[in-house]
């Protein structure tokens, strides 16, 4: 079952810009300028989503000299796809058994 931290989790990736910055962090480590050029957003608004994936644990940091580098935490994303690949085996189970609860 999903908990509620799950449901936060789910509710700052659900953001597209977020999930943007999150694909783009699977795929390299990159500083804020990276991410204000691959995403066209501003800089400001870039911060302010990148503070929420931050203390979501989604994402950690790296200073490199007046640069900030951000990182995807694999494991936070790998957790959520492991309480959604739980919730899928249960209704396939379900499915397979025919499971349904009589109504009164």
């Amino acid at each position: 079952m999903l908990t509620s931290v799950d449901t936060d989790l789910i509710r700052v990736l659900a953001d597209p810009l977020r999930l943007q910055i999150v694909s783009l962090l699977a795929r390299e480590t990159l500083c804020t300028t990276h991410l204000v050029e691959e995403t066209g957003a501003r800089q400001t608004n870039l911060s302010n989503h990148l503070k929420v994936l931050r203390e979501a644990g989604v994402v950690e940091t790296e200073p490199c000299g007046r640069f900030t580098y951000y990182r995807l935490r694999p494991e936070v994303i790998e957790s959520l796809a492991g309480s959604f690949a739980d919730l899928a085996a249960t209704a396939r189970a379900t499915a397979e058994n025919n499971t349904k609860r009589a109504c009164p």
